[in-house]
């Protein structure tokens, strides 16, 4: 698989995968055919001409309308239908759906007059439609007004257009957070408090993102995205290792404006895409996700809750992937990508420093059940895995050199999301993940897992509920040569072997309020218990409120 990621890399080859959003909840995703997200119309949508009324089986031929429009038809090949020759699949014609053939039938023949052909048209026909004309005359006025007030709304959407070929797509996601103050057990880890956190009153966290989808052909685009972060959350104390006991989803300080996204995706056959960039090429672009309401927007609060943080793994930047809808109900998604793929320099680049390859299996063996498989490979040349999440940092600072040692690490995982029903789904993940140094002994383990319920059309259409519990990524043995073990270190300044003492578990429950299709407003509250996986810390509650806006 890698090398024919670095083959089609070669070759300039790209697509998006499919997009990880749902928000149809009865729709399932490895039946999802893959897609671009353009405004390209397929050819199942286009009209084609039909020629005879007969053709239109949802038509009843019962009464003198159908046998006069019929003739008409015939003769003058005026009514358009659908590929399957039918209106509305199996419902019945209505009268609205049998004026507009009329009309069509008008304005064939008054195009046959006007091109002075008019000897084509006999008096019998224009006394039927006359006939047809004055039977359906509400319904053509209707009809009429109708399409009038399209026209309008096309030409002015036309108008105020950004461009023919690119769309502008953006959001805003405004917090506002507090958190209990709190005492914590700190280096070193002695089984005393002994740092106190009076806590943060309040403070706010902003992210705005711009996107720019620009239609390259009908069965490409260039995707390009800008990002500007402020704020950030602080529980005020840290142990040196897990630097990250919350973040949450929409947390991303930038302080100025970057690009985020930078690459270009190409649908090569309607079973597979390719993507391919540098930025924005990352597990959570390139796979697709089974918890259908994933989203730092709209889903849960924190980043924990988005995913499996080893689907987060590397923090990939430029690369290439792939998306294969092999079977109706199977698809696999595989990404090399590299964290600094601008820098060749030593211990950075492309095909050195931090590089991820990963690989993801999704079925959906029933139409209420997603299930997703994936194996990580990844080489971090600082020992941190970058997961944002837990214990992510896995080697020790050597205090003389200011560095840590390199991990290669290994990791697998699966999510699965149930659809209970319309109005609930139930889902769990779990990972693993096992390091160790390149030409050293020992190793080090983690473990992680995510429990969920979700409350879709929760009280109103359009809300949703949250109910998120789990235990963020632990180092549950480390044996790594003497000096490099982090829980160890923690304690005594040594980096003897051993595990963390304590295990975190994180609780979230949210509600989204949907007011209107680009409003949305979701307080929720995060509870931590034993941050940083020390038993002797307090727990942590955070309250949050999160405004979002989108176009």
């Amino acid at each position: 698989m890698l090398a024919w990621l670095l083959i089609a890399g070669v070759n300039g080859v790209a697509q998006k995968a499919l997009a990880q959003e749902y928000t149809d909840t009865e729709t399932t995703q490895a039946q999802e055919s893959i897609d671009l997200n353009s405004s390209s119309i397929s050819p199942e949508d286009s009209m084609a001409q039909v020629t005879s009324v007969s053709q239109l089986k949802d038509v009843q031929p019962n009464d003198w309308a159908f046998q006069a429009l019929q003739s008409l038809v015939e003769r003058y090949g005026c009514i358009a239908g659908y590929p399957d020759s039918s209106y509305r699949g199996n419902h019945a014609l209505t009268r609205y759906e049998f004026a507009a053939g009329v009309n069509a039938c008008l304005d064939r023949v008054n195009e046959l007059i006007t091109t002075a052909t008019s000897n084509l048209v006999t008096h019998e026909d224009l006394a039927i439609l006359q006939k047809l004309q004055s039977e359906f005359a509400p319904e053509l006025a209707t009809l009429r007004g109708r399409v009038d007030s399209l026209e309008a709304k096309t030409a002015e959407i036309k108008a105020n257009q950004f461009s023919t070929t690119t769309k502008l797509s953006g959001l805003l996601i405004v917090g506002i957070q507090g958190r209990t103050s709190n005492r914590s057990d700190v280096n070193p880890r002695d089984g005393q408090k002994d740092t106190d956190d009076t806590a943060t009153n309040t403070n706010v966290i902003s992210l705005a993102q711009l996107y720019l989808t620009s239609q390259i052909t009908p069965r490409s685009y260039l995707f390009t995205g800008l990002l500007d972060g402020r704020g950030k959350s602080s529980l005020g104390f840290t142990n040196s290792v897990s630097r990250n006991n919350v973040l949450l989803g929409y947390e991303f300080p930038t302080d100025s404006l970057i690009i985020s996204d930078l690459n270009f995706h190409w649908l090569v056959t309607n079973k597979l895409a390719v993507m391919v960039g540098t930025e924005g090429v990352s597990m959570p672009a390139a796979f697709r996700g089974p918890n259908r309401v994933e989203s730092a927007a709209t889903g849960s609060l924190s980043y924990f809750a988005q995913r499996n943080p080893i689907l987060n793994m590397g923090y990939g930047h430029g690369g290439i992937a792939i998306d294969w809808q092999f079977a109706k109900r199977a698809s696999l998604q595989a990404i090399y990508s590299s964290y600094q793929p601008g820098n060749p320099g030593k211990a950075s680049g492309l095909f050195d420093g931090t590089t991820t390859t990963a690989v993801q299996l999704l079925l959906t063996p029933t139409d209420t059940l997603d299930l997703s498989l994936y194996y990580v490979n990844n080489y971090s040349s600082d020992g941190c895995l970058l997961t944002f999440v837990g214990d992510e940092c896995l080697t020790t600072v050597n205090t003389a050199t200011g560095k840590s040692a390199p991990l290669q690490t290994n990791a697998v995982g699966a999510t699965v999301t149930w659809q209970i029903s319309p109005h609930i789904s139930a889902g769990a993940w779990g990972g693993y993940t096992k390091s160790y140094i390149p030409g050293r002994s020992g190793n080090v383990e983690t473990t992680n897992y995510m429990v969920f319920l979700n409350f879709p059309d929760l009280f109103a259409k359009g809300n949703l509920g949250g109910i998120y519990v789990g235990q963020p990524p632990k180092i549950t043995s480390s044996n790594l040569p003497v000096g490099n073990n982090v829980p160890d270190f923690i304690n005594t300044g040594l980096g003897r072997a051993g595990g963390q003492p304590g295990t975190t578990t994180q609780i979230e429950a949210f509600y989204r309020f949907q007011l209107t299709d680009n409003i949305s407003i979701t307080p929720g509250i995060i509870h931590i218990i034993e941050p940083g996986n020390t038993p002797d810390s307090d727990s942590i509650t955070i309250g949050l409120l999160r405004s979002t806006f989108s176009f």
